[in-house]
């Protein structure tokens, strides 16, 4: 079973981070990665932009609105996603536990993924 875990954050803390916490959050995240690519069970993996650098295409008019940044106003904003291939979803929220050990604070969302191959792909 495919399971996505959405990495939820604060943008302000996130982004408050010295060059050097940085690294060491990335790092410890690294150990966890690793340790599931050797189990064959990662999958893609993103770190999005700030949600400065987002636009957002609100379709709910016609002709639809595009505005600059996210569509939802939140203390915490969607920083990036893992893809993982597991056998349930207890053995998904592991994983989710260890990231979070690795990076305290925000949330981790996890959810089943209907994966889609379109014609020749």
């Amino acid at each position: 079973m495919h399971y996505a875990i959405l990495c939820y954050h604060s943008e302000e803390v996130v982004t408050a981070w010295t060059k050097e916490q940085n690294e060491e959050v990335m790092g410890r995240l690294e150990k966890v990665r690793q340790r599931i690519a050797k189990e064959g069970k990662l999958g893609p993996v993103a770190r999005l932009l700030p949600t400065t650098a987002a636009t957002t295409l609100r379709k709910d008019r016609d002709p639809p609105l595009i505005i600059d940044g996210p569509f939802a106003e939140t203390k915490e904003q969607f920083l990036g996603f893992y893809i993982v291939d597991v056998a349930d979803l207890d053995e998904a929220l592991g994983i989710a536990r260890e990231l979070g050990e690795a990076n305290p604070g925000g949330a981790f969302e996890v959810r089943p993924l209907a994966v889609y191959y379109p014609a020749g792909v």
